[in-house]
């Protein structure tokens, strides 16, 4: 019985003065770690403050813009930084969304680079495909338009691009009344083999298209729009039959049957007329 009480105290006193090194270890571990992870962020920090980590001029800012409607120069312009300052106090994301407030942006990244020292900032800009007229309170405003509906105000538009051409497509009338439907009207005329010079959304019951055969009437726009520039492509043969003069409007309010309006006040040309033409 003594012997066995002899052995349990000798494994127990092993046993406490093996635990009693594991925590001399890991307190030794965690001295080790705290020197390593404050010696690494100082380095990081001393290497931080270094004068190479400096943005101090325009050059160390590479542009990447896909349409080019922008200049370098003219982008670099609209960015609020002070030369020198350090690449690490610089907010990538403030001025990203400084950038994409400008009316001519779409879309702004900005990421720090390190080697060399600098930024790079990739721009969508918006394409302008239409000129808008809007008048209200006795008052025109000119603006222009994009293929996803975004507006934006002429004057700063031609201030950031004085040499550029202005669309030739011209939309009458207020965003909110053809803002719903406009990137599928834009898609549907862009594609189209006729002509189309000006869209008129001034009257919410008719839309009116004034394209190279005359006025088309395409009422109340809505799901049916696609089908109805679809009809009006084939009728583009009218053409070569007539003279714009002749024509005073195409009726597609009804895209199955299309009429053709004559100056004539009592001529009228029906689907049954239009096939034989």
């Amino acid at each position: 019985m003594a012997g066995i009480i002899s052995v349990s105290r000798t494994h127990l006193a092993q046993r406490r003065q093996k635990l009693r090194r594991q925590r001399q270890m890991r307190i030794i571990q965690a001295i080790w770690r705290t020197f390593a992870i404050t010696g690494l962020a100082g380095g990081l920090l001393w290497v931080a403050v270094q004068p190479m980590w400096m943005l101090k001029a325009p050059k160390q800012i590479v542009m990447k813009s896909g349409n080019k409607l922008l200049s370098d120069q003219t982008t670099q312009s609209l960015l609020v930084l002070s030369y020198p300052q350090s690449l690490w106090r610089i907010e990538p994301s403030a001025i990203a969304n400084s950038l994409k407030k400008q009316p001519t942006i779409a879309q702004a990244i900005v990421r720090r680079r390190l080697f060399p020292p600098g930024l790079i900032i990739e721009i969508q800009e918006r394409v302008p495909v239409a000129v808008t007229q809007t008048r209200g309170n006795k008052k025109v405003t000119i603006g222009l338009l994009d293929a996803s509906g975004d507006w934006m105000p002429l004057e700063k538009y031609t201030s950031l691009n004085p040499t550029r051409k202005l669309p030739n497509l011209r939309v009458i009338g207020s965003p909110n009344q053809y803002c719903l439907y406009w990137t599928q009207l834009h898609e549907a005329v862009s594609q189209s083999p006729v002509k189309v010079m000006e869209i008129d959304c001034q009257n919410p019951t008719n839309l009116i298209l004034k394209t190279e055969l005359g006025n088309v009437h395409l009422g109340v726009p809505g799901s049916q729009l696609s089908e109805q520039i679809k009809v009006l492509a084939q009728m583009r043969h009218l053409a070569t039959k007539f003279n714009p003069g002749q024509i005073e409007y195409i009726d597609l309010k009804n895209p199955d049957f299309p009429l053709v309006q004559m100056n004539q006040k009592d001529q009228k040309l029906t689907p049954k007329i239009l096939k034989n033409i």
